[in-house]
């Protein structure tokens, strides 16, 4: 994140904030629900991290040994954990008031947004931790760009990244952009047109990178004692031969008009940290791609941010998804899909096999976007489901 300081200073106060500012959950609580999060995707990374932070509290020591040795309360936010962490989109109104009217162990309003923020900002932590490659135990013999664990790549994987060339893979992109900016000027698409490339891209999306992972089984890992139901993973939005949800349309509740208002009056400041973090990452540009300058980003930053949020059936009225075809190749979907999905599967093999010609710091700012991207879609799930609850 340091690449990108103006980011980095919006992320600091927000974590800050969540972690060690006056707020509903006592600091023990705090750093409990961190590691519960982070682990869900095996992040020792993270979960490391907090529980040097629980040692240095010095209170309910006991509580790391496992799940199990937690008090009622924060095992009763476990299922709230696995829906959210990876499929958000199941959550109800019953979770919420599950929750919120358990008797003695119950959690107050305030307390539960506290702790759904906190689960979302290490779930998405966890997808750039795992994006960027780190992972300090298992260095990897000559990588430039990271120390991470490394997994095993197909042919397929690697007659790809011998066969495309970077120089062409760059012009072509910036040919597509340009084609696509006179195409808006030329000719807006229709609301219908605008539905079915979004239902379009929602099945296509079913074929990226699913396949790479099905009956694969994930051996223990040392966060498996903050974990229960395991097995528990993530399943595309929209599955065949399936009855699915309903799309969520952002414009019947979305993070500007709804969700920010909601935590602001529940857990006072944080919704303007949030909303400060989001628009950093989606705006922060150096009106350059690679060796080009003077390079409008805004329809490629958008097109990231929105896949994130189609693979969450998550869908915007007035963005054409078509663009998002146009932009985005295969191997940056597989990338991206798996570092929002299932984080723990990235390979060095997936960073490297999209945008050669294009910096480090260029695909750090990808796994912001998608970090943000997919918080946010956490956050407006649980928001409404306790924005229902509360009508």
């Amino acid at each position: 994140m340091g690449l990108h300081p103006h980011y980095l200073q919006a992320f600091l106060r927000c974590q800050f904030y969540l972690l060690r500012r006056d707020g509903p959950l006592p600091l023990h609580y705090r750093h409990y629900i961190a590691m519960m999060a982070a682990a869900r995707h095996q992040c020792w990374f993270l979960v490391l991290l907090h529980v040097q932070e629980f040692y240095r509290i010095g209170v309910c020591l006991e509580w790391l040994e496992g799940l199990q040795y937690a008090n009622e309360k924060l095992r009763n936010l476990n299922n709230l954990n696995k829906i959210l962490a990876h499929r958000p989109w199941l959550i109800t109104k019953e979770h919420i008031e599950g929750l919120l009217k358990t008797g003695e162990n119950s959690w107050s309003l305030a307390e539960l947004v506290h702790a759904v923020v906190l689960l979302a900002h290490f779930h998405a932590l966890a997808s750039f931790v795992f994006g960027s490659g780190i992972n300090p135990d298992t260095p990897a013999p000559g990588s430039a760009y990271c120390t991470c664990e490394l997994t095993s790549c197909s042919q397929s994987e690697q007659d790809v990244l011998l066969s495309k060339s970077p120089e062409s893979e760059l012009e072509s992109l910036l040919e597509r952009m340009r084609r696509l900016r006179e195409d808006r000027e030329e000719e807006e698409a229709t609301e219908e047109e605008m539905v079915i490339r979004f239902e379009k891209e929602k099945k296509e999306s079913l074929l990226v990178g699913s396949s790479d992972f099905d009956d694969e089984m994930i051996s223990p890992s040392r966060t498996s004692r903050f974990v229960e139901d395991a097995a528990f993973g993530y399943q595309d939005f929209a599955r065949r031969g399936e009855d699915n949800p309903p799309t969520f349309r952002a414009q019947d509740y979305s993070w500007e008009d709804h969700g920010f208002s909601l935590v602001n009056r529940l857990y006072s400041d944080i919704g303007l940290l949030l909303d400060e973090k989001f628009r950093t990452a989606c705006d922060l540009t150096y009106y350059n791609m690679a060796s080009r300058e003077g390079v409008d980003t805004s329809m490629l930053r958008r097109a990231l941010f929105n896949y994130v949020h189609c693979m969450y059936g998550i869908r915007y009225d007035d963005y054409d998804y078509g663009e998002v075809n146009q932009l985005l190749e295969r191997n940056l979907k597989v990338y991206i899909k798996t570092v929002t999905c299932y984080p723990e599967r990235t390979t060095r093999r997936m960073y490297d096999s999209y945008w050669y010609q294009f910096h480090h710091s260029e695909k750090v700012h990808v796994n912001l976007l998608l970090m943000e991207a997919r918080m946010q879609a956490e956050l407006l799930y649980a928001l409404r489901a306790i924005t229902q609850y509360m009508t």
